[in-house]
């Protein structure tokens, strides 16, 4: 049944319908603004990955013709609460195409009958009336250079030193799909910065779905940076990255973003998108160090009474975050996926 019927139709997809799902990602391979996190995979993934369930909008005409999309996840956690979120643990999502009004309302009404009193479009067009926050988060993205060589250019003079550094060192470099090796080097590198590492089978389930792979870099044979990184269009997104310890001395993450660059240009890829980062943080100052100009993202969100909170600078999780660091690594790693499986 249609949650909103003029002047679209606006119901719920079956994702688990092939048809469905390969009519809806033709329409977001082919409209402006798309993401991976628009596609049918990603909301499947995360469906399989971290047990929330998916709740995609479609937006139709009369003729039965797609005129905009909506991916949501139904999160629902003990710690952080309930809400609607688009989309769930993706950095991007909100309406795609036509129907922004119709779209946003079946979401809030969908919400209302699932008691989540939450809404949150990460990107896109926003809805009138809604909250919008364009100065938490900042992104990252510019243009490949032709070679190896013009991208190292591009790096400012401090940080290309650095760089350079990196290329001197006993470093290896290889490509691949070992979720296994990945989840032990960014679970360390999450556990540092004080959080909870998802589950093991997101990861599992996005390089099921989606065009992915991982690229990590040893120093005498031991794993110590990787990053899982998200193909769509031209452009690659390095989005989970991260070193163990001892990346920090052998510029370990320099050369495995040099190298990302590298391997994503001979895929076929023109723009590297270096992902979101909060304002004013150190992984926001890396990237700008890489030559990259922030620019603000703008997330819309609607919701009833208390807004929902997951963010680790907000007060409330500052002991949290401050007790994550000290755990055993074993430890972080057992209760981290139980945990971040509510965050979204």
């Amino acid at each position: 049944m249609p949650l909103v019927t003029a002047p679209l139709g606006i119901r719920e997809a079956a994702l688990a319908d092939p048809g469905e799902a390969a009519r809806i990602d033709a329409f977001v391979r082919n409209t402006e603004g798309a993401t991976p996190f628009h596609l049918t995979g990603w909301s499947r993934a995360v469906e399989r990955g971290c047990r929330q369930r998916a709740r995609y909008l479609v937006a139709e005409r009369a003729n039965g013709t797609l005129a905009g999309v909506l991916p949501l996840t139904e999160i629902r956690s003990l710690l952080f609460g309930k809400a609607l979120v688009s989309t769930g643990f993706g950095v991007g999502g909100g309406v795609l195409g036509e129907g922004v009004e119709a779209l946003a309302a079946g979401a809030w009404d969908l919400a209302t009958r699932l008691g989540c009193p939450d809404v949150d479009l990460r990107g896109g067009p926003a809805p009138a009336g809604w909250t919008i926050d364009d100065t938490t988060y900042v992104g990252f993205v510019r243009a490949l250079g032709a070679d190896a060589t013009a991208d190292l250019a591009a790096i400012p003079r401090k940080q290309r030193a650095e760089v350079r550094r990196s290329l001197g060192l006993d470093l290896t470099v290889e490509t691949g799909r070992d979720p296994a090796t990945h989840h032990r080097v960014y679970g360390e590198s999450v556990r540092n910065l004080g959080t909870p590492i998802f589950p093991p089978a997101l990861f599992r389930a996005v390089l099921d779905e989606l065009d992915a792979d991982i690229l990590t870099v040893r120093h005498a044979g031991e794993p110590v940076a990787s990053v899982l990184s998200l193909y769509f269009g031209s452009t690659v997104f390095p989005y989970w990255g991260g070193g163990t310890a001892a990346a920090r001395g052998l510029r370990a993450n320099d050369r495995m973003y040099l190298a990302l660059m590298s391997h994503a240009r001979d895929r076929g890829c023109t723009r590297f998108d270096f992902g979101r980062s909060k304002t004013g943080t150190g992984a926001a100052a890396f990237k700008k160090n890489w030559g990259f100009d922030p620019v603000p993202l703008a997330y819309a969100r609607r919701h009833e009474g208390e807004a929902r909170s997951v963010n680790p600078q907000n007060a409330k999780y500052r002991m949290m975050v401050a007790g994550w660091k000290r755990l055993p690594l074993p430890v972080a790693r057992l209760a981290g996926p139980w945990l971040s499986r509510g965050l979204g």
